[in-house]
């Protein structure tokens, strides 16, 4: 049987994560590398492209959004996450700096973490 490198990557994850495993923290190096992929994936589909930091200067939040600028930044708690924790809070940051909603919004979703999906696996 022949399993493509994806389909193995994502198998192993699942053995993984099934296994009891702990789930992988987050990094600023992983953060970084996610930001820099997700700015990718949004530059070239004409999006804009927030800026990504850590952590929110809010207390006890785990994202929010600074708009009024001409680039909007997004701010993640990376501290005590789960890596898939703070990729979909970068993911969704993006879909909300671009007011996307609906269909748009699931797509732009997917390919984002199409974008990410290298980070996940090396994760696991």
């Amino acid at each position: 049987m022949m399993v493509d490198m994806g389909t193995a990557s994502r198998l192993s994850s699942f053995r993984a994560a099934s296994s009891g495993a702990a789930a992988p923290k987050a990094s600023s190096l992983r953060f970084a590398a996610a930001a820099r992929s997700l700015s990718q994936a949004a530059r070239l589909r004409g999006l804009v492209v927030p800026g990504f930091r850590s952590p929110p200067a809010l207390p006890d939040v785990n994202r929010t959004i600074r708009r009024g600028r001409e680039v909007p930044t997004v701010a993640v708690r990376l501290r005590d996450r789960p890596w898939s924790a703070v990729l979909a809070d970068m993911i969704e940051g993006v879909v909300v700096a671009n007011e996307l909603v609906g269909a748009r919004a699931d797509r732009v979703r997917a390919v984002l973490w199409l974008a990410v999906d290298e980070e996940v696996a090396e994760a696991a």
